[in-house]
């Protein structure tokens, strides 16, 4: 990497041309990411894609006066001083607050870059072009702003927040909340079964823990080979299986670990308080993503963990 201090003249230039082109593809990306859900969003930041190309266009306007047409290959990371970016621009769904805190940042880099690139220069032409792009820059907040109010009044910004949270409802929620209460239900039986059968801590565990990663994968692939996405909204197959498998693994783990306890005792009430609290949980997923009223979501998650609670004690029992 080279340090900022050996740049000639041409190359901060031709250094600064990269960094408007990267900014105007990155914004094109963001705004292609939320064309089709938060479309005031996408027109907000497509301004500010017109703006950086404006910027661009400047750059190499000058460039071509002072150095010809040949322009040098340098790139932000090809010189030291600036902040790796994550790839936001690459993710999907793309989440709004990330994103929109990653575009001021970047606004901040270059206008930052531009007014130590003017303090080095001794081309008037030059250093006249880059004070007034740091200017540009330093506004451009202030544009964004104005944006903000021209796309995003009140009741479209609420609109896409609303938007946002039923994405992360559908695509993590969902899938983590089925395999919650499948990890957590669905085990019951198995486990407290085999512990009132044996009467042995162990092996109590070691039915668990089998029953536990088993339903995580079954149910992980059940969700990922659900669907594609692409009709419901539900996001990535494999994401949603992982999630949903990893709570079901969670979810039955939970309430095995307390056999671990060499006290079977001790260790069947240490399970059964597990298993309230997991039901608790429940209930206040399903209330808080759900908007299920407390009554209704307590019976449901309840009435399903006592039946296979009881079920798994007789089997053991007789």
């Amino acid at each position: 990497m080279k340090k900022f201090e050996e740049l000639t003249e041409r190359e901060i230039l031709a250094l600064a041309i990269g960094l408007e082109e990267e900014d105007e593809r990155v914004y094109a990306d963001f705004a292609e990411g939320f064309r089709q859900d938060y479309p005031a969003t996408a027109a907000l930041f497509e301004g500010m894609r017109e703006e950086e190309s404006e910027h661009r266009r400047k750059l190499i306007e000058l460039y071509r006066q002072k150095f010809g047409e040949h322009i040098p290959l340098i790139r932000r990371q090809d010189v030291r001083g600036f902040v790796d970016r994550p790839p936001l621009w690459l993710m999907r769904p793309l989440r709004l607050d990330a994103v929109r805190k990653e575009a001021s940042a970047m606004e901040v880099e270059t206008r930052r870059f531009y007014e130590k690139s003017a303090a080095r220069t001794q081309d008037a032409s030059i250093r006249q072009l880059l004070d007034d792009l740091a200017s540009e820059e330093r506004y451009h907040e202030v544009r964004a702003q104005e944006l903000d109010k021209e796309k995003l009044p009140e009741n479209v910004k609420a609109d896409e927040e609303a938007a946002q949270r039923r994405l992360f409802v559908l695509q993590i929620v969902q899938p983590g909340l089925a395999g919650l209460m499948d990890g957590s239900v669905s085990t019951l039986a198995p486990v407290f079964a085999a512990a009132l059968a044996t009467q042995k801590s162990w092996d109590a565990f070691l039915v668990g823990l089998a029953a536990s990663a088993g339903a995580g994968i079954s149910m992980g692939f059940a969700e990922a080979l659900s669907d594609d996405g692409s009709l419901t909204g539900r996001g990535h197959p494999w994401l949603r299986g992982l999630i949903c498998g990893a709570m079901t693994t969670l979810g039955g783990i939970g309430h095995t670990l307390p056999f671990l306890i060499p006290d079977f005792r001790a260790a069947l009430w240490a399970a059964g308080a597990v298993v309230l609290a997991e039901l608790g949980a429940i209930t206040w997923i399903r209330r808080r993503y759900m908007d299920t009223p407390w009554v209704t979501a307590a019976l449901q998650v309840g009435l399903g963990g006592v039946l296979v609670f009881i079920t798994g004690v007789l089997i053991g029992s007789s």
